[in-house]
């Protein structure tokens, strides 16, 4: 297992910590991360989670912008100024910090659910909610190119 997939949701425990799922667990341990890479998504009340590589990532994007430029500033402001490093306990279980509640709303439960090379953390209604407005984006688009309701192209 190399990505992340499926969701899940967990209770937050009375010291506010969750437990990542299992299967999550497994791709974290075999990439060989023991520290996430947190930030908060852009137009999703989510956090995105991941190893060093989600990092990476934006840092290799924000090398191909001038330095001195409002593109570089906003992107460096969503990598660092949005970002956080989430660490484990010896039982698999991050802290539900105030950095992960504002944004998403997460009270009591967390959805976590799975977006390949990162997850996603969400407030469990959000989530269905989102989940059903992406299904009828989807569907709205399979509609219109007049595909059948077969399995993808």
């Amino acid at each position: 297992m190399d990505r992340f997939l499926s969701n899940s949701v967990n209770n937050i425990d009375a010291k506010g910590r969750v437990s990542v799922p299992a299967p999550f667990r497994q791709v974290l341990a075999a990439r060989g991360f023991r520290e996430l890479y947190a930030l908060q998504a852009i137009g999703q009340p989510a956090i995105d989670v991941g190893g060093m590589d989600l990092l990476e990532r934006y840092e290799t994007r924000m090398a191909q912008e001038d330095p001195f430029s409002e593109e570089y500033s906003d992107m460096s402001l969503f990598a660092y100024g949005d970002g956080a490093f989430l660490k484990f306990d010896a039982e698999g279980r991050i802290m539900v910090s105030d950095f992960i509640r504002t944004h998403t709303g997460i009270t009591d439960r967390v959805a976590f659910v799975g977006r390949n090379h990162f997850f996603q953390l969400w407030e469990p209604s959000r989530f269905e909610a989102y989940r059903a407005e992406a299904r009828a984006r989807l569907t709205a688009r399979r509609t219109g190119r007049g595909m059948s309701e077969g399995a993808p192209e």
